[in-house]
């Protein structure tokens, strides 16, 4: 069963990776600004509504992943994300991964695996009781509303986009936690009960909520900011709530160790991609141009093409 999970995961992460690429080059080609108005304007945007298919598609993987295994196994998986984004796209834009970018993806596949290897998720309950999901359920929503008021628009770009992806992260992550208690509600007492649940409800508004916020990070600052924040608090924020709202256990003690040098690879990994990758942030937003540090021209790749 935890096999099948994995599998279901990774393939959800790699659709997701298609899927946001695309919604961040529709968000590149509007104007800038937040609310539903943006939302307004991606979606008269084909390549963002196809970019929303890819993460239908990821949802759809990720829910018979959350079926088949813990949450605690699940959403960190969903780390490889910002590889396969790269991966995926870079061939189609003519790119190539230099060797920095290789053992950066390196980095984050082996700080995955010693995560999980050393964590050794378990499964617990499939659901979770009204006890347990009030105080997880106040406690992410007001880390979610507490980003939007602290992300105000005279803030510094490089705040406002962490923030806003911290929030985003966190939504996500409240996602997969309603999307595994809906998920398992439809395959034990089927469809009726399934649309009689609050969770088939909360993950969908959530979820919602967690793409707004994320295309506003987006457009709020550069995204060595954004991603970081997107890619390690979903995974933190999901085991926590795997393992409070659904027992789920994962070793400690000893093991901490392993598991803080494999988190750091992957922190270290997903720095490095962004920041080593010919045109990372084109790929990953479609932008014509980057941002470049202190005003500075960006260094040529080895392919003769100036990097934006």
């Amino acid at each position: 069963m935890f096999v099948l999970a994995a599998m279901f995961a990774v393939l959800g992460a790699a659709s997701n990776a298609l899927g946001t690429a695309l919604q961040r080059k529709a968000a590149s080609a509007v104007p800038r600004g937040g609310g539903l108005g943006l939302l307004a304007a991606l979606a008269r945007h084909p390549v963002w509504l196809a970019g929303i298919c890819g993460v239908i598609l990821s949802a759809m993987f990720q829910a018979l992943a959350l079926v088949n295994g813990p949450l605690t196994l699940v959403q960190p998986l969903f780390m490889m994300e910002l590889p396969f984004a790269l991966l995926i796209a870079a061939p189609l834009m003519h790119r190539r991964l230099p060797g920095a970018g290789w053992w950066a993806v390196a980095a984050v596949v082996v700080g995955l695996t010693l995560v999980l290897v050393s964590f050794a998720p378990s499964a617990g309950e499939e659901q979770a009781s009204m006890a347990r999901w009030t105080p997880a359920l106040v406690v992410c929503l007001g880390v979610m509303a507490g980003a939007v008021v602290l992300a105000r628009p005279e803030r510094s770009p490089l705040l406002r986009a962490a923030v806003l992806a911290a929030a985003a992260a966190t939504g996500n992550a409240l996602t997969a936690a309603m999307l595994k208690s809906a998920s398992h509600t439809l395959e034990a007492d089927g469809f009726d009960a399934f649309l009689a649940g609050w969770q088939t409800y909360g993950f969908a508004v959530v979820g919602v909520g967690s793409l707004l916020l994320l295309e506003n990070a987006l457009q709020a600052g550069p995204l060595v900011a954004s991603q970081p924040a997107l890619t390690i608090g979903d995974a933190t924020v999901s085991l926590l709530l795997g393992i409070l709202l659904f027992r789920e256990e994962v070793r400690l003690g000893v093991w901490l160790l392993p598991e803080l040098v494999g988190a750091g690879l992957i922190v270290w990994g997903v720095l490095r991609l962004i920041r080593v990758v010919p045109h990372a942030a084109q790929t990953l937003t479609g932008s014509a141009t980057a941002e470049q540090p202190s005003g500075r021209r960006a260094p040529e790749d080895p392919s003769g093409s100036r990097a934006a």
